[in-house]
């Protein structure tokens, strides 16, 4: 599921899960634990990426539409661990999105503190709208902070994808470069980042995003009952059978 390397003290995590790197629970929880090993750990930096032309696709909808209640039941606990534990990560994490970043893939990279595109990488954005699904309130905070206020509304409302250049104007992406230098210029954020003194820059880091984690719980406690309700929904379950079946007539 993930290939794990090191590099000068940088540890990789390339995202490697079937075709797209889809998110199911296993694979939630796969990345989530290699982040919790890496607290402790003698790495001073992690970079997460993908493999071939997808960073990750979101949510495998395949598995949602398949499993059905029961499925989202332990699904979503499960997608609310792998963003909390990125983004609450104490050390640096830089995202090099080397392919397609959609949905949950794009919410993902946006839990990094910094986001590096491959130019050619492909498409980026939230097409939860689109599915048929609300965002949890911990996934939707994450977008508020990644995302230009200007944009925000219509990046969220209107389920578009991006090329990263667009990605870019919007703050989805922090800088792009040539596909073949992402990832030296991703260990090269990395490396500057893991260079400042890692209790300061824990603490820092934290400042930053405690008003975003005080936002979530009190946005969570508000909205996350009736995300589950709409979520478990034989209609929603419907909706998200549809797009999945449109999804594969398309690309047919």
């Amino acid at each position: 599921m993930i290939d794990v390397s090191e590099r000068d003290g940088i540890t990789v995590l390339t995202l490697a899960h079937g075709k797209a790197n889809a998110l199911d629970t296993a694979f939630c929880h796969a990345i989530a634990d290699q982040f919790d090993k890496l607290r402790d750990a003698p790495t001073r930096a992690v970079i997460l990426t993908g493999t071939g032309k997808i960073f990750s696709a979101g949510v495998d909808l395949l598995q949602v539409n398949a499993g059905g209640t029961a499925y989202v039941q332990t699904f979503l606990p499960s997608l609310h661990r792998l963003f909390d534990t990125v983004f609450d990560f104490p050390k640096p994490v830089v995202a090099a999105v080397n392919g397609h970043a959609i949905a949950g893939g794009c919410v993902l990279a946006c839990c990094a503190d910094r986001r590096i595109a491959a130019r050619d990488s492909g498409r980026i954005g939230v097409t939860e709208v689109l599915v048929g699904v609300p965002f949890p309130a911990m996934a939707f905070e994450v977008m508020r902070f990644a995302t230009q206020p200007h944009y925000f509304p219509d990046v969220i409302l209107s389920g578009a994808t991006y090329p990263s250049e667009d990605a870019l104007t919007r703050g989805l992406i922090d800088e792009v470069v040539e596909s073949a230098a992402l990832m030296d210029r991703a260990f090269a954020v990395a490396q500057a980042l893991a260079a400042l003194p890692p209790a300061t820059f824990a603490l820092t880091k934290e400042q930053i995003r405690q008003p975003v984690t005080d936002r979530m719980v009190r946005h969570g406690k508000r909205v996350d009952d009736r995300v589950d309700e709409i979520w478990y929904d034989a209609d929603t379950l419907k909706h998200i059978g549809a797009y999945v079946a449109g999804t594969f007539k398309k690309g047919a």
